[in-house]
């Protein structure tokens, strides 16, 4: 039986950890900050420090990007723009090795929504 989207993200959820936007604001100086939307959506705004690796081609790009190189055990904290995305990235990552990746649930709206800082 296929799956929809929304099916997709619910299992991975189930898979992943979850962080709230005050956890995550917690951990931008000591974590991995990953925006996984599209470039122009980053552009329009982003978390502080926050690399762009859109979600079509993490799994292509996350080695040859410098500041995820060795950083496997590094804490890696994922969003997007609702929490879907986000979800499907950090289950990726964690089959790819990157075991600390969280992702922010409700996304980069949620986020500027609180009234936090943006990048």
């Amino acid at each position: 039986m296929a799956l929809t989207a929304m099916e997709m993200v619910a299992n991975a959820k189930q898979q992943i950890k979850e962080v709230d936007t005050a956890t995550a604001k917690g951990q931008l100086q000591s974590s991995l900050i990953l925006d996984v939307r599209e470039p122009a959506e980053y552009a329009d705004g982003h978390l502080p420090g926050a690399i762009n690796i859109p979600r079509g081609v993490l799994e292509f790009k996350i080695d040859a990007t410098p500041e995820f190189q060795g950083k496997q055990q590094e804490s890696i904290v994922v969003y997007c723009q609702t929490g879907g995305r986000s979800a499907l990235a950090a289950l990726a990552l964690n089959q790819l090795g990157y075991t600390q990746a969280v992702s922010m649930a409700g996304g980069f709206k949620a986020w500027s929504e609180s009234g936090l800082p943006l990048g």
